[in-house]
């Protein structure tokens, strides 16, 4: 421990709050008192349930990172704290154990301040003492400690359940079933029996070869007056869905909601394990989104889906709360909106009848993505087959542009805004024959100047929703096999995945906004999400990947893609991180009224919420700086 000079500790000091609003005597007096102590990467300067602290420490430079370890032995890190921030004042006040480990993340040099002068200053020093007690311990005692002690007790209860739950805990461990030749009456007696919903339908060689559910009974037999006499695989579903049991209870209620069935089995090892349902996830959870779907699937017309898609907000609040990833948020609430979309298709084809030919409805940006949150700009188009005749090609142009309003409109009404350039299906140069597609892509790609290049970057993530998906299909094999040795259309793509900058100074400090509406606010789409979606968009094209979602495309790519194999789980982790930063943003002006944005003022967030930020932005640069020198210069430029 080395004794400071005066001076030396003054000029610190008078630049560090709180400690920068003493009176000169006050100051001078203080520096004479405090000493100096270096500390090693990696040394553990303060121990959770150890030694109080004896000392105030001010970080003169380096840093610390500050975690909690639960009752179950997880390390929860609290915060980071770097150059003029302190550590160790809530020990003094208590006098009791050490409530945080401090480790140093840097070689790290503190000033201490001695534990007498500190108590001193907090009963002479009003200034001093109100920001401690009202900027200090409201910001990391009140909010962070707190809130991670409660997100840390999530573990053990309820609300993190359907995220740290593996469908084989929660599965009926005894599954009924009966053969395929039995009745329909054997099948309804067994279920009555057991007090089951379902009952699985066994073939010859004991495989499940179908469903048959409550649902079933009543629509296919009851309804009808079907001979119950009948064999029950007359009246199963098929094909089955299955989940693994080693999955978590997330990825079972994503695949009921895809297909929109209310029993999915469970399967280990290759054998049946047994079967859930939307009633297990209600009463594990006490609610379900697979609510939200129903209540989707069982409107009839627009009036009747508007308030439905008002409720969806709930969903993001409520997996919000369980702490789920960026990612899986994402992935539910496109799935809803997919079955909202599909609704309104639905419908449209019984307003104005069966299309002439049959056709795709496809979606592309965020929602080509499924990396939708709260709803975005409408972007969707239509492939139809090929006219066979003029008379079929008269059919067409008479019956899509009605059809295509009605469902923009209806969108519309549902909260999904318009696009403002008008990539909609009811812009006629977007609702074309597949042939007519494949021109498009050839001359995009082809010549790729910078307007080709930038309809590349949007129709490219299209995906099939509704309809006839083959066709979306086949202009995806022939976009994959168009692309292949496209050098100059990739050196273009490059350079457009390297234009926007993370917006960090030389010192890692933000450069934000200097003026205007945003003022000191930084764009976390433009210069954040949005270069991580382009430069994986850049590697999934040229690497022949037909998945649209970033991080699937970062999944496909992680045994032949260079940057993936070195950077793939970083690049993952920049994307939950910047999204979810999004996500509860966009939430929190919900809240307050305020139109939705992407700006966010970085002094708002944590110090720990800042160094990821950073984090996130200087792996981007570093990306952006490699595809640069990949590829030629003058190409990219």
């Amino acid at each position: 421990m080395v004794i400071m000079i005066h001076e030396d500790v003054i000029e610190f000091l008078s630049k560090v709050p709180p400690f920068q609003f003493l009176d000169e005597k006050t100051l001078a007096s203080l520096a004479g008192s405090l000493s100096m102590d270096f500390y090693p990467k990696d040394t553990v300067i303060l121990k959770q349930d150890g030694k109080v602290s004896e000392y105030l420490r001010i970080i003169k430079k380096g840093g610390v990172k500050v975690s909690i370890q639960t009752d179950e032995g997880e390390d929860i890190v609290v915060d980071y704290r770097g150059d003029g921030d302190n550590f160790g004042l809530w020990s003094i006040i208590e006098q009791n154990t050490q409530k945080t480990t401090v480790v140093a993340v840097d070689d790290t040099i503190c000033y201490l301040i001695p534990k007498d002068i500190v108590q001193n200053l907090l009963d002479t020093n009003a200034v001093f003492t109100e920001y401690f007690l009202k900027s200090h311990l409201s910001k990391y005692i009140d909010k962070t400690y707190n809130d991670m002690l409660t997100r840390s007790s999530y573990y053990g209860g309820t609300d993190r359940i359907l995220f740290t739950t593996q469908v084989g805990d929660i599965a009926i461990k005894e599954v009924i079933s009966i053969r395929e030749d039995a009745s329909i009456q054997d099948a309804a007696r067994l279920m009555s029996k057991h007090k089951v919903s379902s009952i699985i339908v066994l073939s010859d060689g004991d495989l499940p070869s179908g469903i048959v559910t409550d649902r079933d009974l009543r629509e296919k037999v009851v309804s009808r007056g079907r001979d119950v006499q009948e064999p029950v695989s007359n009246v199963m579903s098929p094909p089955l869905i299955r989940v693994d049991a080693r999955d978590y209870c997330f990825e079972a209620v994503l695949k009921m909601i895809k297909h929109n069935i209310h029993h999915i089995l469970v399967v280990k090892d290759g054998a049946l394990r047994g079967v859930l349902t939307n009633h297990d996830f209600m009463i594990l959870q006490g609610g379900s989104p697979l609510t939200f779907a129903k209540d989707i699937e069982n409107q009839q017309s627009i009036e009747g889906l508007v308030p439905v898609s008002q409720k969806i907000t709930r969903i993001i609040r409520l997996l919000l709360k369980e702490g789920a990833k960026a990612s899986n948020i994402t992935r539910i609430i496109s799935e809803l909106n997919d079955r909202m979309v599909k609704k309104v298709l639905e419908i449209a084809e019984r307003k104005y009848g069966q299309p002439p030919v049959p056709y795709c409805w496809i979606i592309f940006g965020s929602e080509g993505r499924k990396e939708q949150t709260f709803k975005t700009d409408q972007d969707n188009a239509i492939i139809h087959a090929d006219p066979a005749n003029e008379a079929e090609a008269a059919a067409i142009a008479a019956y899509f542009p009605d059809f295509t309003l009605f469902v923009k409109q209806g969108l519309m009404q549902l909260g999904f805004p318009a696009c403002p350039a008008e990539y909609m299906a009811n812009n006629p140069r977007w609702c074309q024959p597949l042939s007519v597609w494949e021109n498009y892509f050839h001359k995009w790609v082809t010549m790729p100047n910078p307007e080709a290049v930038l309809k590349s970057l949007i129709f490219f993530d299209f995906r099939p929703l509704h309809g006839e998906t083959s066709l979306a299909v086949d202009l995806r094999h022939y976009l994959v096999g168009l692309l292949r040795e496209q050098n100059v259309f990739f050196a273009r793509m490059a350079g457009v995945a390297t234009l926007n900058r993370p917006p960090l100074g030389f010192f890692r400090t933000f450069a934000v906004e200097k003026d205007g509406e945003h003022k000191d606010a930084l764009n976390l789409k433009i210069r954040g999400i949005g270069p991580l979606i382009d430069m994986v968009r850049l590697f999934a094209l040229e690497g022949g990947v037909t998945e649209t979602a970033t991080l699937d495309r970062v999944n496909a790519l992680r045994e032949t893609n260079p940057f993936i194999i070195e950077l793939g789980d970083e690049i993952e982790h920049a994307f939950e991180f910047i999204n979810l930063l999004r996500i509860e943003h966009q939430l929190d002006q919900m809240d307050r009224g305020l139109p939705l944005d992407n700006f966010i003022n970085p002094t708002t967030l944590t110090n720990l919420e800042r160094k990821s930020l950073k984090e996130s932005f200087q792996l981007i640069l570093k990306i952006q700086d490699g595809i640069t020198e990949f590829y030629s210069a003058g190409m990219v430029n």
